[in-house]
């Protein structure tokens, strides 16, 4: 695409009765970029994927795409955008190719565009062997790519996912990944997943919701910076009457975690920034102690740990509550409750 797209939300709210779901949440998307939209059970993650999509009006706020509301022209938005929900509903008692075919005519697609774009879905979505089953009979695998078949059809200039990889084998996880990557190049991709290595594997750019609210906005790599701990230093000693307390003494900001414990070996973990590096400090002091190092090394710590430690700490100091599907039903009558607001 030669023209720059940017979806745009701003001030975004939504409530169920006096629960606020979401809450006055504000980030922009680039195009060709692929953005992990990432948060725990009931963040509101789903919900502000509805409201992307305008299949849920927000209470306040705006998404626009290229500086018009999706509001202001619901078609026109929704031919721009592919959408594949976390359950992806499908016509169990259609075909593949009638499935696809259907959603070709609600698109409104050429015959032959249709054909052109067919071959390009059944062969990158690994759907040839399927395509006369009827839906209802194939694997959450296939149902997974059915739905994400459907959602690239169009050639949409903009991707939304969530959990686009739930039921899918190992093999067919990296297939979909690379697919996805590969649409990253050209198209804009939003990406909600709970599969930290998943994120790890596609995304640059991190957007974390908890409670309503986004909490961190920022690249993938600068997200250990929101931790008072970022690093972790593994080391393993053997020796008599190990014991790292005048150690930690000098050092008080050090949290250290006991791996393994026995008579003579000793194995912890010491959590320190990724501006300070004590390996020189440790080292001496173990000498001193008479002790001999088995292992020592330091790693940063995995996208799974940043996420819980931001997610669970300091930075989750929302103060409102995420709605039940009781409430959420009771209090909006809506027919379909997203899983996530189940916690």
């Amino acid at each position: 695409y030669d023209d720059v797209i940017m979806i745009k939300i701003e001030n975004l709210s939504r409530n169920f009765g006096n629960i606020k779901a979401v809450d006055d949440i504000s980030f922009c998307i680039q195009d060709r970029e692929i953005l992990g939209f990432l948060g725990p059970n009931g963040a509101g993650k789903t919900t502000t994927l509805r409201m992307i999509v305008g299949y849920l009006q927000p209470t306040s706020g705006n998404i626009e795409i290229d500086g018009e509301s999706i509001f202001a022209n619901p078609i026109k938005a929704s031919s721009q955008i592919g959408y594949l929900p976390e359950h992806n509903p499908l016509y169990d008692e259609m075909t593949v190719i009638e499935l696809l075919a259907y959603f070709a005519s609600l698109r409104k697609l050429k015959r032959d565009y249709f054909k052109e774009r067919l071959d390009y879905v059944v062969k990158n979505c690994g759907l040839k062997e399927v395509l006369y089953q009827k839906i209802g009979t194939l694997s959450k695998g296939y149902r997974q790519r059915t739905g994400l078949a459907q959602a690239i059809l169009h050639n949409p200039r903009i991707l939304i996912m969530d959990e686009p990889t739930s039921g899918l084998d190992p093999n067919q996880i990296i297939e979909i990944r690379e697919l996805i990557r590969e649409l990253g190049k050209e198209k804009m991709v939003l990406l909600s997943s709970h599969i930290m290595q998943e994120v790890q594997a596609l995304c640059d750019r991190i957007v974390i919701i908890n409670k309503g609210k986004i909490i961190v906005d920022d690249t993938k790599d600068n997200l250990p910076n929101y931790l008072k701990k970022s690093r972790l230093l593994t080391l393993e000693v053997q020796g008599d009457n190990v014991d790292f307390s005048d150690f930690l003494a000098m050092y008080p900001f050090l949290e250290m975690e006991v791996f393994l414990q026995t008579e003579t070996i000793c194995k912890m973990g010491f959590y320190e920034t990724s501006e300070i590096d004590l390996r020189k400090e440790l080292a001496s002091f173990i000498r001193q102690k008479g002790w001999l190092i088995l292992e020592l090394s330091t790693s940063k710590l995995s996208l799974e740990s940043i996420f819980h430690e931001l997610t669970e700490g300091e930075y989750s100091s929302a103060k409102t509550e995420v709605a039940s599907p009781e409430q959420e039903e009771q209090n909006a009558h809506i027919t379909s409750i997203d899983e996530e607001e189940q916690q």
